[in-house]
C-alpha cells in the first residue's frame, strides 16, 4: 500500500468513526459506547466469518480469527487504530460538550 493511500485511509477511518461515535453518543447518551463496540467491529472487518459461527462452530471460527490476526499487515493495523482513535475522540468531544453545559449532547 502506498503512503498517500495509507494516509487518506487513516484520515477517513478517523473521521468516519468520529462521526459514528458522536452520533451514537448523542442518541444513546452513553459516552464511551463506540469505544467498547469498536473492537468487535474491527474483528468483523478482519475475519470474514459470520457472527453466528462463533457460537455454532467456535473452534474453527476462532482458529481462523487467530490466523487472520497473526497475518495482519502494519498498514491495516494503522488504519484500524486510527478508527479507534476517532471513536475515542468522539467520546472526549461529547464529554467536553456536556461539561460546558450543552444539554443536547
Amino acid at each position: 500500500m502506498s503512503i498517500p493511500v495509507l494516509m487518506i485511509s487513516m484520515v477517513l477511518f478517523l473521521v468516519l468513526f468520529f462521526g459514528i461515535g458522536f452520533i451514537a453518543n448523542m442518541l444513546l447518551r452513553m459516552t464511551w459506547i463506540l469505544c467498547f463496540i469498536y473492537p468487535f467491529i474491527a474483528l468483523m472487518m478482519i475475519n470474514r466469518v459470520a457472527f453466528l459461527e462463533y457460537f455454532t462452530n467456535p473452534g474453527p471460527a476462532f482458529r481462523q480469527l487467530g490466523r487472520h490476526l497473526a497475518s495482519i499487515h502494519l498498514s491495516d493495523a494503522l488504519i484500524l487504530s486510527s478508527g479507534l482513535a476517532g471513536a475515542l475522540l468522539a467520546g472526549i468531544a461529547i464529554k467536553m460538550l456536556r461539561k460546558n453545559g450543552y444539554r443536547m449532547f
